[in-house]
């Protein structure tokens, strides 16, 4: 049985400069590396399941295998609680789960199979229900210019 440990990954920078480091949960697998218990909220590029290698400095992986699950996160300054139980409620039967939940974030796992207008539709008509509730993928697009789509879940996707 693999061992749960907690590591440390690197998050981008807060305004005023300092690193922002945010804690997983892991299962650290024979071969050392590490896979993803949670989807993060601040981490980019990753998603539950995901296996990674830690790099040196320990705060910088290196993405050995994908999951299939798409990380989502939804935020909102308030009135998220209108909405969280039964958003949680309908992507639990398309079979996510929720990862992290707080006063202005929910952070998802769903697999790509689910689909993505399926998922999107049920993530809009909740988010348009509140004032500045808004929902993202954080492992969909490239994580340096956040608009070109990585395109992992092709293969996955594939007929076979």
């Amino acid at each position: 049985m693999n061992a749960l440990q907690v590591i440390e990954l690197f998050a981008g920078h807060r305004p005023d400069g300092q690193t922002v480091v945010e804690r997983l949960p892991v299962k650290v697998l024979e071969d050392d590396s590490c896979q993803l218990v949670k989807s993060p909220a601040f981490v980019k590029g990753l998603a539950s399941g995901d296996t990674i290698r830690l790099q040196e400095d320990k705060r910088q992986f290196e993405l050995v295998k994908r999951s299939g699950n798409l990380c989502i996160r939804v935020f909102a300054y308030e009135g998220l609680d209108e909405i969280a139980e039964p958003l949680v409620a309908e992507l639990e039967k398309l079979g996510g789960a929720l990862d992290t939940e707080n006063e202005r974030m929910l952070v998802f796992s769903i697999h790509v199979s689910c689909g993505f207008a399926a998922i999107e539709g049920i993530l809009n008509r909740y988010c348009d229900s509140i004032e500045q509730c808004t929902w993202t993928y954080g492992n969909v697009y490239d994580t340096q210019d956040g608009v070109t789509p990585l395109n992992w879940w092709q293969d996955i996707l594939k007929p076979q």
